[in-house]
């Protein structure tokens, strides 16, 4: 035994960082799962599926991809949570993951304690689009029209909890009016609805509503982000708009487990930024009408916690929750 304590926490913090390195350089000797706590075809199922082959070349090992579903992203996202922190499993998630923990009664994990951010991979947009019967062609119009009329506005997002239903509340919130939340089984029937003239507006992603804007059949107000949206370029932002620094993304990233090792979660961000440069992957996501968005892990997490911070605040109003 050491008789001095302060050299044998030096000498085991430096096996601690050598044990660590090691496994930087060993990692990865095996194949490496990704899971996707969504359905096949969907946004970050693509996602995956479009960065695996560009990561096992890089890695020089085989990805896996797995689609875990169910309770809304809970099930795959608890997967990752008990796997071995060694970044061999890791989980490709959105909005959702920084809004469960506030949806939902309980978690078989801990969002913060048991995860750790690789990077952000891409952001999108959502768009304020309403029907062109509406008497408001842009957002100070809307604002006017919800106060004159208090509640009989009605707004129709994809899901009760999804990206689209932040957006909405945090305006609702800042604007100071008072709309009547209509929320559908996904963006198609929630866009099917407004075209009908059955919702007022929509706030959902734009690539959903982008060509209906275009026709005509629809009425862009603004866009979520603080730049515009590239497939629609004569939208406003709301910070445009009159509300300046408004912001509200869909975003989807990775995680991995607590406790993997900083090397290992520094070079898989790594390789994941190199990938996301790459023509034919920033193709495929532009066509998504997808913005590269990377960070690194200490930014991502910090990142999450904001998210996190803010989404708590809105479900804590709304008293929300989904079990």
């Amino acid at each position: 035994m050491f008789k001095n304590k302060y050299l044998y926490y030096f000498i085991t913090g430096l096996a601690m960082l050598a044990n660590s390195a090691a496994s930087a350089q060993e990692y990865p000797n095996r194949a490496l799962r990704f899971i996707v706590p969504f359905p096949p075809a969907g946004l970050t199922d693509t996602l995956a599926r479009v960065l695996a082959p560009p990561l096992s070349k890089s890695l020089g090992q085989s990805i896996v991809i797995e689609n875990r579903t169910g309770a809304n992203t809970v099930i795959g996202t608890e997967i990752v949570a008990r796997a071995p922190a060694d970044g061999y499993t890791v989980l490709f998630m959105a909005t959702s993951f920084t809004v469960n923990p506030f949806a939902h009664s309980k978690l078989p994990y801990d969002t913060l304690k048991d995860f750790t951010g690789v990077t952000r991979l891409v952001y999108n947009p959502l768009i304020f689009c309403s029907h062109p019967s509406l008497p408001a062609r842009n957002m100070k119009e809307l604002v006017a029209l919800a106060r004159k009329h208090p509640g009989e506005l009605t707004w129709g997002v994809a899901s009760i909890i999804g990206g689209g239903r932040i957006a909405g509340e945090l305006f609702i919130d800042v604007a100071k009016i008072n709309l009547t939340n209509v929320p559908y089984g996904g963006g198609a029937p929630a866009t099917i609805a407004i075209l009908g003239g059955h919702t007022s507006l929509m706030v959902g992603n734009v690539l959903d509503c982008s060509q209906h804007v275009t026709s005509g059949r629809l009425r862009g107000l603004s866009v979520t982000s603080l730049k515009r949206a590239e497939v629609l370029p004569d939208v406003p932002t709301i910070a445009e708009s009159g509300w300046p620094g408004f912001e509200s993304l869909n975003w989807f990233g990775t995680v991995v487990r607590a406790g993997t090792p900083r090397p290992v979660v520094e070079r898989l961000s790594n390789e994941i930024a190199k990938a996301l440069q790459l023509p034919e992957v920033k193709d495929a996501f532009s066509k998504q009408g997808l913005t590269i968005g990377n960070m690194t892990p200490e930014q991502y997490d910090a990142y999450i916690r904001n998210e996190m911070a803010r989404n708590e605040k809105v479900l804590q109003k709304l008293n929300l929750k989904v079990n």
